[in-house]
C-alpha cells in the first residue's frame, strides 16, 4: 500500500507532496514511528500530536496527516516534497487510515458496543461468553483486559485509539474471529475514538453521575453516551438494547428509533427481555426469564439485581446476534462472575469478603444494597472500605461518602488512586457525606491498613466490601505507580488474622 492508496478514504481540506513508497505503518504516537510509517498528528485532550511532527519526520515518517498544518509548516523546508494531508478531524482521519492499512477488518466483524456508567465490563464479558458458547470466535476490548480469539492481553484503555482497535480487529480476523465485543466509554465517543466502526448492536446499561471532571455537566455526559445510538456522529446501530429502568431510557429509545435502530428493552418485570420472580440464592440468583421467544426458569451464579440486569442486557444482545434462545438458556448456569466484579476472597474466614470495582455513588448504593440482602438472614453487618480517585470529579466525593454510609454499618474511608492529590484532602471531601449518613466510620489513608482495619472488625456472618479498584493491580500515589491488588492485600491481612484456607 502506498500513500495515495492509504489516504483515498480520508476527507481532506488540503494536500501536498507525493510518494509511491510502501507505507509500513500508521501511528499517532511519534515514539512509535519507524521508517516508512505515516504519522497522524492530531489534537488530543491532554496533548497535541502536532507538536511532535519534527520527531516523526526525524524517525523516518513517509508522510504526515494533520489537523493543524500551520503549526509546523516551517519543518517542511527541511523535507521538501514530504506528503502532507490536511484534515479537519484528526481522529476520523486516523480511523480511516488505520482501517485502510489493516485491510478493513471492520467489514468482516459484527460489532457489539456497550456503553453506560456502570456494568459495561460485566455485560461485555457475558456477551462474549454467550457468543463463544455458540461457537463464535471473538475479539473483546474493555477495561480489564483484551481478548483476541481466546488470547488474553492486558488492557491499555477501556476503548483504545482507533489505530490500536483496528490492529486488534485485524489480528482477530486473521485468527478466524467474526465478532467484536467492545466497551465504549463516553470519553471515546466524545473524542471520536470509535470512528470508522459500524456497530451492529449497541447496549446501554445505565446512566448515573460520573466523569464530570471531563464532561463538565450531566447533559454533556449523556450527550456523549447518546452518540452511540442517535446516528448524528456514528452510524446508528441495527439494534439498540436499552435498560428500561433508566431515567433517560425513553429519550434514548426515541433517539435510536428516529435514527432507524430496532429497539430491545430489558428490565426487572419490564421490557422485551425481563426477569420476574427473582430470588437471591447463596450462589447467585434465580428468576423467570421472559422473552419474545418464550420463558424459562433460570439460575445464575451472578449475585444481585444489578447483575441480573447485566445478564438480561447480554442475553438480549446475544439474541440480536443470532444466538438461539435455547442455547442462551442452556449456558446461563455456566456463566461466572467477572474478575474484580463482586469477587469473593476466601481464606476460610467465617465472614464474607468481596472485592468490587464500585467507584460511583450509584454503584456503591447497589453494592451495599446487595450486601444488606445477603446478611439479612444471618443478622450480620455490612462493613465497607472505599475511597475516591484523585484528579477526578470532586463533586462525587461527598455523594460517595453518603452512599457508603447509608448502606453500611461501619465504613473505613481510605485512598483509591490519589494520583497527584493529597490523600487527606480527598478524604476531607468524602467525610461530610459520611457524617451526614450517621454511620460509624474511621479514616485511614493507607489502603492496605484500611483493609486490615475492616477485616479485623468483621465477625461471623458479616460482609466486608472492598470497593473502588476491583480488578486493578496498581495504585497511583504522588504520580508513582506501585503494585497493589485489593484481593491479594485482603488475603495477606486474613492470613495475619489466622485464616489461611482456600483461595
Amino acid at each position: 500500500m502506498n500513500w495515495d492508496e492509504l489516504i483515498a478514504g480520508i476527507d481532506a481540506v488540503g494536500a501536498g507532496g507525493a510518494s509511491d513508497e510502501t507505507v509500513t505503518g500508521v501511528e499517532y504516537d511519534s515514539r512509535r514511528v519507524r521508517p516508512g510509517a505515516v504519522f497522524v498528528a492530531m489534537k488530543g485532550g491532554s496533548t497535541d500530536g502536532n507538536r511532535y511532527v519534527d520527531k516523526a519526520i526525524a524517525a523516518g515518517a513517509l508522510g504526515i496527516v494533520t489537523d493543524s498544518a500551520p503549526t509546523f509548516d516551517h519543518l517542511l523546508v527541511f523535507q521538501p516534497g514530504l506528503p502532507v494531508l490536511e484534515v479537519e478531524h484528526g481522529r476520523r482521519a486516523l480511523a480511516a487510515a488505520s482501517a485502510a492499512f489493516f485491510g478493513h477488518p471492520e467489514r468482516r466483524l459484527a460489532v457489539t458496543g456497550i456503553t453506560g456508567t456502570n456494568g459495561k465490563t460485566t455485560t461485555a464479558f457475558l456477551i462474549e461468553a454467550l457468543l463463544n458458547q455458540a461457537a463464535r470466535t471473538t475479539v473483546l476490548v474493555g477495561t480489564i483486559e483484551y481478548h483476541v480469539a481466546g488470547e488474553v492481553r492486558p488492557s491499555v484503555h477501556t476503548t483504545p485509539e482507533s489505530r490500536d482497535l483496528f490492529e486488534l480487529m485485524a489480528e482477530g480476523v486473521s485468527r478466524g474471529a467474526t465478532e467484536l465485543v467492545t466497551e465504549v466509554s463516553s470519553h471515546a465517543l466524545d473524542q471520536g475514538r470509535a470512528a470508522g466502526v459500524q456497530f451492529d448492536v449497541a447496549v446501554f446499561t445505565n446512566f448515573t453521575r460520573d466523569h464530570l471532571d471531563y464532561h463538565g455537566s450531566m447533559e454533556n455526559y449523556f450527550a456523549a453516551k447518546r452518540l452511540l445510538f442517535d446516528g448524528t456522529v456514528y452510524p446508528a446501530p441495527r439494534i439498540a438494547v436499552i435498560n428500561a429502568h433508566d431515567a433517560r431510557a425513553e429519550e434514548l429509545i426515541a433517539a435510536a428509533r428516529k435514527a432507524g435502530a430496532e429497539i430491545r428493552a430489558y428490565g426487572m418485570g419490564a421490557g422485551d427481555w425481563r426477569a420476574a420472580n427473582m430470588r437471591l440464592t447463596p450462589g447467585g440468583a434465580e428468576f423467570d426469564l421472559q422473552t419474545p421467544h418464550g420463558s424459562a426458569c433460570v439460575a445464575s451464579h451472578l449475585a444481585g439485581e444489578v447483575n441480573v440486569l447485566n445478564l438480561l442486557a447480554a442475553l438480549a444482545a446475544a439474541d440480536a446476534r443470532g444466538v438461539p434462545f435455547a442455547d442462551l438458556v442452556e449456558v446461563i448456569p455456566r456463566l461466572r462472575p467477572v474478575p474484580g466484579r463482586f469477587q469473593p476472597v476466601d481464606a476460610g474466614q467465617p465472614f464474607t469478603v468481596i472485592v468490587d470495582y464500585a467507584h460511583t455513588d450509584d454503584a456503591l448504593r447497589n453494592l451495599t444494597a446487595l450486601a444488606r440482602q445477603m446478611v439479612t438472614q444471618s443478622g450480620g453487618r455490612v462493613i465497607t472500605v472505599f475511597g475516591c480517585g484523585g484528579d477526578r470529579d470532586r463533586t462525587k466525593r461527598p455523594r460517595m461518602g453518603r452512599a457508603a454510609g447509608a448502606g453500611s454499618d461501619f465504613v473505613v474511608a481510605t485512598s483509591d488512586n490519589p494520583r497527584s492529590e493529597d490523600p487527606l484532602a480527598i478524604l476531607a471531601e468524602i467525610e461530610p457525606g459520611l457524617k451526614a449518613s450517621g454511620v460509624r466510620y474511621t479514616i485511614e489513608p493507607d489502603r492496605a491498613a484500611a483493609i486490615g482495619i475492616a477485616l479485623k472488625e468483621a465477625a461471623a456472618g458479616d460482609i466486608v466490601l472492598i470497593a473502588g479498584k476491583g480488578h486493578e493491580r496498581e495504585q497511583i500515589v504522588a504520580g508513582t505507580t506501585i503494585p497493589f491488588d485489593d484481593a491479594e492485600i485482603a488475603h495477606a491481612a486474613l492470613s495475619q488474622l489466622g485464616y489461611s484456607g482456600a483461595r
